[in-house]
């Protein structure tokens, strides 16, 4: 199928949005399933796990496949709740456009903000779809409203809605050969970002609908416009013209000439083993082909290829530009991970890494080799869990958001490998940094055969400059390929400091050092670093660094004083306010260890009428006893005795 007949789309929310509902109607519409699914009685189409059933709310993201006037559209809907984003945000990089939904009731939401921020950063075209105008509270200008002026964005409805928040809603095209011309505004919008239209429409004429149409699809493809339709899929009102809208405004693929596919998604099954779902940019991949991962470095062949359709998933040949596809035996693949050539000007959003850590238990202590083995199946389909295993403590730490994943995931645990385990309580992630210069030094010269004297300077770097690491030892000293070993090591022998936490925002300076041409051995400078540097951390007078949460709250204006009292005793900083029509809202930063429990809080406060939205910021000093430390896990660099022993293995 030509690529201008493929549309590659998201559908973006917070949870409880819709969403769910929405992917049902439309592939009720296109006439690939008979009935909408319902969310409450546990039967759609896209929320395939038993717990999504069971709760009613999307966890991981669906890709399924239907036709729309002969257009081909892969659909993919993405889980809303925040303790999921990561899964959402590796959508992103499958998709060309996306409909990012809104409950007419609720409005802008934290993720809603998020999603939105993400398709802005990376340049994705989107438009809104507004769900639920027959709810109780519904109010489609309001969300308009709020679009334009707290988001800043060119938002205008092309339709119009009668009876909102009732059961006998109306929905009114006012984009039609016979009305478009009356609407001054919605014109004057598009024209103003098109000279040609502009010049003509000066001049008195009015452009045709085609014109503007066409106009239309650019502007949002360049994130200068962004349409809002309007609809509600339990009266199944407004869903074709959603439809009709993503065939003839959002973009078609993005197509590159050469071989280069990325991999969004992992999976594993049952019977089929592992799965990687990739969007195709150029070229084709063939079954049974070789493949190379550019960013493993490494070749593998391709098995089998299934399309993404979900209600009849098939095997295919090929897989070609524009295209979305499940691959078998791509052992080594992880999402976000480029097959072929990897583009040079494709933007991937950072990734933002969970904050919380958790211990995870296994009930029958002889399970544990079992918990190992399918806590990194789960990390490979999400490596945002960055799970760890400390050997020497027998102990299993994972990252998280929340706790509704934290749920989940012992849910997954039980069912998908039969294992029944418990969490501890999730406690902050901290940081921590040098406050003060030191050097570190290290002989590792004993027991020989070995050779390795390096002295290191440990500076304080500015917040947020990450590590940075320099050599001014010559390559007479310390041969060039032990100094490349020095650096390949650092990031290693950063991961846990004095304060048992990783360690950040400093500079690293090899200052002296030497090797010996008998006795040193090709790993004795990977060995020695931690050493080295573990010993100048500890005397650089380390500070914790703690993650900080950027919050906006919006609430009347009565509770303002309630609201800023609260926020002072959660060591908060309001850096702005404002009240204006009755409402205060209010912009700062506070501290992840206080932010937990503070969503209920403002509820309480306000009686559930304030809204909050929470992101993460940054890192910042901390006060020691404000924070938390921990004990190092595993053997110490310090205690050097035994670190020498377990690195030459030869500490059982």
């Amino acid at each position: 199928m030509p690529t201008n007949n493929i549309r590659n789309i998201a559908l973006l929310a917070h949870v409880d949005a819709g969403k769910t509902s929405l992917s049902e109607q439309m592939l009720f519409l296109s006439g690939k399933i008979r009935k909408a699914g319902s969310v409450d009685k546990g039967n759609t189409q896209t929320d395939t796990l038993e717990i999504e059933k069971q709760r009613g709310i999307t966890v991981v993201s669906s890709i399924t496949t239907f036709d729309w006037k002969n257009t081909s559209i892969n659909l993919i809907d993405t889980p809303g709740h925040i303790d999921f984003s990561s899964e959402a945000e590796k959508s992103l990089l499958a998709i060309d456009a996306a409909v990012i939904v809104l409950s007419a009731s609720e409005g802008i939401q934290a993720q809603t903000e998020h999603m939105i921020d993400a398709c802005l950063t990376l340049g994705i075209p989107f438009f809104f779809f507004v769900i639920k105008i027959d709810r109780l509270g519904a109010d489609t200008q309001l969300i308009t409203q709020e679009l334009r002026e707290e988001l800043n964005l060119n938002v205008f409805a092309l339709h119009s809605v009668e009876n909102e928040a009732s059961e006998q809603v109306k929905l009114l095209n006012l984009w039609t050969p016979e009305k478009y011309s009356k609407q001054t505004k919605i014109i004057e919008n598009i024209i103003e970002h098109d000279d040609h239209l502009l010049n003509r429409y000066l001049e008195g004429e009015i452009p045709s609908l085609l014109q503007l149409n066409e106009a239309l699809k650019k502007l949002i493809h360049r994130s200068k416009l962004h349409p809002l339709f309007i609809g509600s899929a339990k009266l199944g009102i407004g869903i074709e013209s959603l439809l009709d809208a993503i065939v003839q405004y959002l973009a078609e693929p993005t197509v590159k000439s050469e071989l280069s596919a990325i991999v969004f998604k992992v999976q594993h099954i049952k019977g089929e083993g592992r799965l990687a779902a990739v969007r195709v940019i150029g070229g084709k991949i063939k079954s049974r082909s070789l493949i190379f991962n550019a960013s493993k470095g490494v070749e593998e062949k391709v098995g089998l290829i299934k399309n993404t359709d979900l209600q009849s998933p098939q095997i295919i040949s090929e897989c070609s530009a524009g295209e979305i596809a499940w691959l078998q035996g791509l052992n080594s693949a992880v999402p976000g991970d480029w097959l072929g050539s990897i583009p040079k000007k494709f933007e991937v959003l950072a990734n933002e890494e969970a904050l919380l850590l958790v211990q995870v238990i296994p009930e029958q202590t002889a399970q544990i080799n079992a918990l190992i083995d399918a806590l990194n199946i789960l990390n490979i389909e999400d490596p945002n869990l960055n799970f760890q295993y400390s050997k020497e403590e027998q102990e299993l730490h994972i990252q998280i958001r929340g706790n509704i994943q934290k749920e989940i995931l012992e849910d997954q645990i039980l069912n998908r490998f039969g294992i029944a385990v418990q969490f501890s309580e999730p406690s902050v992630i901290y940081k921590e940094t040098p406050t003060k210069t030191a050097e570190g030094y290290v002989r590792y010269w004993l027991p020989k055969p070995c050779w390795s004297i390096m002295r290191f300077l440990i500076e304080p770097a500015e917040r947020g400059s990450g590590v940075l690491f320099e050599s001014k030892v010559g390559v007479n000293d310390i041969k060039q390929n032990y100094q490349n070993d020095v650096k390949k090591a650092i990031p290693d022998a950063l991961k846990q400091g004095i304060l048992g936490w990783q360690v950040d925002d400093l500079k690293i300076t090899l200052i002296e050092g030497e090797d010996h041409e008998a006795h040193t051995k090709s790993n004795d400078f990977t060995i020695a670093t931690p050493m080295g540097i573990m010993d100048g951390l500890n005397q650089s007078e380390p500070s914790l660094l703690e993650p900080l949460m950027r919050f906006k709250i919006a609430a009347p204006e009565a509770y303002l004083g309630a609201i800023a009292g609260e926020l002072s005793q959660l060591r908060a900083q309001i850096q702005t306010h404002q009240i204006e029509k009755g409402k205060c809202k209010l912009i700062g930063i506070i501290p992840l260890s206080n932010v937990i429990d503070f969503p209920i809080k403002l509820s309480s406060i306000t009686g559930g009428k304030g809204k909050l939205t929470i992101r993460f910021s940054h890192y910042d000093l901390c006060p020691i006893e404000l924070g938390q430390t921990r004990a190092y896990k595993g053997i110490s660099p310090l205690d050097t005795a035994k670190y020498i022993l377990k690195a030459r293995k030869a500490l059982s």
